[in-house]
Order: structure tokens, then C-alpha cells, then sequence
């Protein structure tokens, strides 16, 4: 097997207009900045020549000051790489060539690179791959790297990474002396297979399969770890002992979405890597048997996953909404495992998935002013609650964990680089937005200019510009929410029905210079419905618009936001606002609201409250909580 799809690298798409433009205005104007200021105390912590500040029980993943955070300040300079690449910036790149400068000079003769461990316990290296992050860390730096040396054509960093890997493949391995052992928290699998692809070396793959295979193998590497620790061993939930690790079995044999979110993503977006690459058909049907179960029975409407404490998937259906975990990171780790699958058979599905979680459970995570972050989505907010929850649901300017923001910070700046895919006769259109971007298709360059509204309006318009006409295919993704699509070529109508399989119209013709694709995709709000197994959502109601999921605020619908009902029977209409969060569409009804009856304040009576008539106002969910903080929030509608 092959990989039947190339991405377009982010390098070779402009993005010059619409929603993704003004995302990414924000983020290198505001986001970079601020994140490079509150990361201060990690960056300098870099610096070996610092003097190292005594702290008790200090943790290699640490906030920061005297330990650094490796991972979050290699996110950042990645998702700078990204920004540079478009937007040349002098004094962001100083910022970034100083960070790469302490890196170099941190580095030990043998290559290894953990600020945490050269710091503050050298002797103590690779003895805890559980419950530590080198491994993590490392793969973060890897991405950085490659990112950078992409965006500006320095190979210090990537220099630098080398030499550390290189490093790691001779301390892990199945060769006598060699670890046999893998991360708690994955990462560098994927890494591995971004630094493989850039510079061409095979060890660089092979060691991303060695840590995949090795995971969840008996005898277990973590009980050997633990007992030279002299810790206990992983007792697991539900009797799955490292179950929160993806480890409880090896990974081939693994049927259902378990333990950390973010973690799984990582991983299993490492595994579809490497089944691409080396074209393992086992290890691709492993990860559409995960897959198919995240989308079909543990994922929110949002696009989130992990909805319990310890950020972790539990049972089928479990997805509460009021204590809903649903780390920014978990989303973003399903765009991640969304694009690798999208690209091993150009199956719509996975598109549709990584727009609903980029549109939805993504950017809830970052403030429209670029400048505050959610760790934790919630999809349903009463305040009061929190007061004995262990985390309060407000944008913050930082976190003592702060994978989230980088983490941001890196997708919105690379978003040009899920959007499209080639084939050696198709180009492929995933994501719609205002750009122009550059690929080969049949032998020769493509030019592809795209316009439109979208997500507020289905109208996509496309300029075709081959350097000379040939033959190829325009495969268009016909999303999973639109059930009614039309297009012209040229000014003439193309039947759809005919041309359009696992998700994309697939447009074959000789294409020449200057031809014109007109794409319209009807966008009715929709009300969407859980399924019935769903607990929390029975007899509820959730909006949706084209991409977009909707939710109530109580500064446009009042307190007691659950004291609202939509009748089925309720028009829903839609209309954009330019002067309301940035410019959003908005979604309005006329409702009903349960009310006391009469004067009494009585907790409990044998009468039923007054139903009267109310109105609502829907907005994007993504834009909440930017007026008022620790207000009411629902998405999920009583109906009736």
C-alpha cells in the first residue's frame, strides 16, 4: 500500500482573505506575542548560564522557572516558524534564533537534550518513560525543527534535533544494550515520521515503528520501570492496568478509544503515519477500528473528546456535557489523526470530522482577542457549579499546564497545510477558505484560487490555473452536512449525483488556464440529535449550521437557560452581524420558557410551572464566553 494522498505543505498555500485570515492576523499580532512574554520564565530557563534556583520536589513537566518547559516552548517557536514563513518578521525571528542558540548550547556531547534532566537530575535519564516527558519533549523539538528549517532554510535547530535523535535511536531499540521501552505520553511517533520525511532517513521511521509496536507488550516495560523506582505498578480503571496510557495492550489489538484524548491522538496519528509510509495494512485497519469508534460513540458534537477528569475517553456514550473535560489539545490531537487518515484512502469522513473539531472544539480554545485560552470546553455552563468543581470555566491568560495556547498557536498558523492534498491525477479540496495555493497534478504545476464567505455562506468560487490545459480531476469535498449542493464550470451546471464518491465531486475534464468552478452548498440551520444512548442529550436539541454548532448565552437569553424549550415546530432563521463577535452569523427563534407559578418561591409543588413565549439568540460556539465570563452557556436545548 501507498499513501494515496500528498498533502500540500502549508509552505505552498496563501491564505489572503475571509475567516482563516482574520484567525490569522490575531494569532501572529496578538497570540505569538503575548505567549512569548508568558513564557518568559521557560525560555530563560534554557539558559545554562542562569543560575539554578533551588525548588522542592521540582517536575520535569514543570511550569517553568529554574526546570523550563521544552514542550511548550518548542510549540511556540513552531507555530513562530509558521508565521514567518508568510509574514517576515525581523524581530521574531531574533526572539526564535535566540531560543535555538540556548538549545545549542544546552546540548550534551552526546546529543541528548532534556532541560529537566541536564538541570536538575543528570544521572537520572530514561529511568521513568511513564510518568516523564523526554520523549514527549523530544518530539516537540522535532516539529520545531522541521518547521523552522522549512520556513527559513536555518539548520541550526535541525542540526541540533539530529544529533538528539540520532541519540535516541541508539539508547532504544531491540539490539542488545538498547531500551525496550516507549513514552507515557506519545509524541515523537509522529515526529519521528516529520523528520523522516524531511530529511530522508530511514532510521528515523523505523525507531517511530519500534515505539508503536513495542506499546502495551508483555512483559510490561512500565512494571519494570516502576519496580527499579520502587513504585507501585499501574493498578488501572476497570481493571485495565495502563489502560490512561494506551499501553494496556499492544496497539494492533486495541478496539475502543481508552484513557488520555490527547495522548490517543498523538498516537494513533503516528500509526497512520507510519502504516502510509511502510504501507501496514494491519496497523491502518487498527486505526480505523479507533477511529470508527471515537466518531460513532465517544466524540462530542463540537469535536471534542475526553470528557472525563485525567482527560480521558471512559465507556460508549459517555459524554456529559455540565463536567465535560474536553481539553483543547484532545480536539486539536483529532485534527491530527483526522489529516493522516484523510490521506491514506481521501475518504470524506475524516474531512468532515477535522472541520467540525477546527470550527468548533479548536477554536473555542482561544479568545477572539487572540489573548486568553481555554484548557477545558465545557458544553454546558452554570456558573455556581464550579465553585466545588476542581477547575473554573474561564478563559485564562495562562495555565501552570500550558500545552493548550502553543498548541493554538501551531495549528491556526499551519491551517493552510490541512486544506488541500494532491494525487499524480487529482487535486483535492478539503477545507474552504479564501487562499491560493500551488501543487502538481498530471506532470505539471496547478495553480488553484479560491474566494468565498464560507463558513457563513456555501458559495465557493474557484480559479483554475494549469500552466498548460490537461486532464486531471477537481475533487471538491461535498461536506457531510450539506445535503443539497450544486456547481457550475465555466458557467455550465455539472451533475453531482454522478461524479460525487466518499464525499468529494470528483471533476474530470481538460482543464484549461482561466476556467471557473462556481460551488453552492445550501446551508439551512439544522437541528441535530444525539443518539438516544446518550444520557445527557435526551430530549435535547443541539443548532447546527453548515459547519458550525451554536449554543445560548445568558447575556442574549436571560438566566436558567434549561428553563428554555424549542418547540419542533419553531422557525429557525439565520442572519449575519457584522458588529457581533467579530462578524458572526446568528441563529434566532421564537421559544418557550418555563416559569413559577404564580408568587410562591415554593421549592416543591403538585402544580406544573407556567409555560409563556420567549425568544432566542444562538451564537457560534466557538465565540462564547467573549462578552461576559462565568455566564450561562448551553448547547444542548431542552426541546418540546
Amino acid at each position: 500500500m501507498t499513501i494515496s494522498l500528498t498533502p500540500v505543505p502549508w509552505t505552498d498555500v496563501d491564505i489572503h482573505g475571509g475567516f482563516w485570515k482574520q484567525r490569522q492576523d490575531v494569532n501572529r499580532q496578538v497570540t505569538l506575542p503575548v505567549q512569548h512574554e508568558r513564557s518568559r520564565s521557560r525560555i530563560e530557563a534554557l539558559n545554562l548560564k542562569r543560575k539554578l534556583r533551588p525548588k522542592k520536589n521540582p517536575h520535569p513537566f514543570d511550569e517553568g522557572g529554574a526546570d523550563g518547559y521544552d514542550s511548550d516552548v518548542a510549540k511556540w517557536v513552531e507555530a513562530a516558524a509558521y508565521s514567518l514563513a508568510g509574514h517576515p518578521d525581523r524581530a521574531l525571528a531574533r526572539k526564535v534564533d535566540r531560543i535555538v542558540d540556548l538549545w545549542a548550547e544546552a546540548q550534551a556531547q552526546d546529543g541528548y537534550l532534556n532541560n529537566y534532566y541536564l538541570r536538575r537530575d543528570p544521572g537520572r535519564r530514561w529511568t521513568d518513560l511513564q510518568r516523564q516527558h523526554e520523549l514527549y519533549c523530544a518530539g516537540h523539538l522535532i516539529e520545531a525543527a522541521v518547521a523552522y528549517h522549512q520556513a527559513t532554510g536555518k539548520r541550526k535547530l535541525l542540526d541540533v534535533v539530529c544529533g538528539y535523535v540520532d541519540h535516541i535511536n541508539d539508547v532504544f531499540g531491540p539490539r542488545p544494550g538498547q531500551l525496550r521501552g516507549y513514552p507515557g505520553h506519545p509524541e515523537i511517533e509522529l515526529a519521528l515520521v516529520k523528520l523522516y520525511r524531511h530529511t530522508g532517513r530511514p532510521e528515523y521511521l523505523k525507531l517511530s515503528g519500534f515505539f508503536i509496536d513495542k506499546r502495551g507488550t508483555k512483559p510490561h516495560y512500565f512494571d519494570r520501570e516502576s519496580k527499579a523506582l520502587g513504585e507501585a505498578p499501574d493498578r488501572g480503571i476497570a481493571g485495565e492496568p495502563y489502560s490512561q496510557y494506551q499501553a494496556h495492550r499492544p496497539v494492533r489489538e486495541q478496539t475502543t478509544a481508552d484513557g488520555h484524548a490527547v495522548q490517543l491522538g498523538y498516537l494513533f496519528a503516528g500509526m497512520a503515519d507510519v502504516a502510509g509510509e511502510t504501507g501496514d495494512t494491519e496497523l491502518l485497519k487498527a486505526c480505523k477500528r479507533i477511529w470508527k469508534n471515537i466518531i460513532e460513540r465517544r466524540m462530542y458534537i463540537t469535536g471534542g473528546v475526553g470528557g472525563r477528569p485525567m482527560e480521558r475517553f471512559t465507556f460508549d456514550y459517555d459524554l456529559p456535557n455540565e463536567s465535560a473535560y474536553v481539553e483543547t489539545c484532545a480536539a486539536i490531537a483529532l485534527v491530527f489523526f483526522a489529516h493522516r487518515m484523510l490521506q491514506a484512502d481521501g475518504d470524506g469522513q475524516y474531512a468532515d470530522v477535522m472541520e467540525r473539531a477546527l470550527y468548533n472544539g479548536v477554536l473555542s480554545g482561544v479568545s477572539l482577542a487572540g489573548d486568553q485560552f481555554f484548557y477545558a470546553n465545557y458544553l454546558a455552563l452554570c456558573p455556581e457549579y464550579y465553585l466545588f468543581h476542581h477547575t473554573r470555566p474561564r478563559r485564562r491568560d495562562w495555565f501552570h499546564c500550558a500545552c493548550c495556547p502553543s498548541n493554538l498557536a501551531r495549528l491556526i498558523a499551519s491551517i493552510g497545510g490541512y486544506a488541500f492534498s494532491s494525487s499524480p491525477r487529482a487535486a483535492f479540496v478539503h477545507l474552504y477558505l479564501t487562499a491560493s495555493v500551488e501543487l502538481e497534478v498530471a506532470g505539471q504545476a496547478l495553480r488553484l484560487n479560491l474566494t468565498t464567505d464560507y463558513p457563513w455562506k456555501g458559495k465557493v468560487n474557484i480559479e483554475v490555473e494549469p500552466q498548460r490545459p490537461a486532464r486531471f480531476a477537481l475533487a471538491l469535498r461535498i461536506p457531510g452536512w450539506c445535503e443539497r449542493a450544486a456547481a457550475t464550470v465555466n458557467g455550465k451546471p455539472v451533475a453531482l449525483a454522478g461524479i460525487t464518491r466518499k464525499g468529494y465531486a470528483r471533476i474530470v475534464r481538460r482543464w484549461a488556464p482561466g476556467d471557473r468552478i462556481e460551488l453552492n452548498m445550501a446551508m439551512p440551520v439544522e437541528r441535530m440529535y444525539a443518539h438516544p444512548s446518550v444520557r445527557n442529550d435526551t430530549g435535547r436539541v443541539a443548532l447546527q449550521r453548515g459547519p458550525i454548532v451554536y449554543c445560548l448565552e445568558e447575556v442574549d437569553n436571560g438566566a436558567d437557560l434549561n428553563a428554555i424549550a424549542l418547540p419542533r415546530t419553531a422557525r429557525l432563521t439565520a442572519r449575519f452581524q457584522d458588529d457581533l463577535l467579530g462578524g458572526v452569523t446568528v441563529v434566532s427563534a421564537r421559544a418557550r420558557r418555563l416559569r413559577k407559578r404564580g408568587r410562591t418561591d415554593a421549592l416543591y409543588q403538585n402544580r406544573p410551572p407556567v409555560i409563556g413565549p420567549t425568544s432566542i439568540r444562538a451564537v457560534p460556539y466557538y465565540a462564547w464566553a467573549n462578552r461576559k465570563q462565568e455566564q450561562e452557556m448551553l448547547v444542548w436545548l431542552r426541546e418540546g
